[in-house]
């Protein structure tokens, strides 16, 4: 039977962060779901922590103690906290980048930062979400995939870091993932041709399992049939 983990899941109320809180506790983990968001019903038997602004170190590292606390210490982090735009330099704004680096960097960030006092040596995890469009940016895409850009270097460099104390850290690379709010923006794509969240979900638990020890420093596409 595979040991349990006590994981950490950010932006863990939204689609994909649901979708891997609902595996882990299925999977026979402990999770802690925390989120800028108000704590919604029906977390199960996560703990559940709601109004935290991850991209501020304060708040991350208080969060992050709570959780170890909640669980009885800390495996593994799971980097969700995100957000998506979608303008051209011209017709859109510099806060933009602003939003999109706080919101999808720089929360990995302080919360890995946060997390690292509490993972065990041998056995810690870290996995971010990247994203597959950060490899070659298209018009309107500027400051998204500059900011996944940013969370797969980071992905890379902590790696580094932390190797020596046997803790992995990689990132996933999705393409578009089967959500609500992508197919009400994208009513005439073929859905069955994007990632699920339960897919992406699968691979996090694998990452974070026994048999992924020798996988860090990776940046793993998961893209569906896009």
């Amino acid at each position: 039977m595979a040991q349990q983990r006590r994981i950490a899941v950010t932006g863990a109320f939204g689609t994909l962060g649901a979708a891997v809180v609902r595996a882990a506790l299925a999977a026979g983990h402990a999770v802690a779901a925390i989120d800028r968001a108000p704590v919604p019903a029906g977390l199960g038997a996560a703990h559940g922590f709601g109004g935290v602004d991850l991209a501020d170190t304060t708040a991350a590292k208080g969060a992050l103690d709570a959780a170890a606390a909640a669980l009885g210490g800390l495996d593994a982090l799971v980097n969700i906290a995100g957000t998506f735009r979608f303008e051209t330099l011209a017709d859109g704004s510099a806060e933009t980048w602003d939003l999109l680096y706080r919101v999808n960097l720089r929360t990995a960030i302080a919360a890995s930062r946060a997390a690292l006092a509490h993972l065990p040596d041998e056995r810690g995890r870290i996995v971010n979400i990247g994203a597959a469009a950060a490899l070659k940016a298209g018009a309107g895409m500027g400051a998204y995939a500059a900011s996944k850009s940013g969370v797969m270097r980071f992905t890379e460099a902590l790696a580094e870091e932390v190797k020596t104390r046997g803790i992995t850290v990689n990132a996933l690379l999705p393409s578009i993932i089967d959500t609500a709010p992508n197919r009400a923006d994208m009513p005439k794509a073929d859905f069955s041709r994007w990632v699920r969240p339960e897919q992406l979900a699968a691979v996090i638990l694998f990452l974070l399992s026994d048999d992924a020890s020798a996988i860090t420093g990776a940046l793993i596409p998961v893209t569906g049939r896009v």
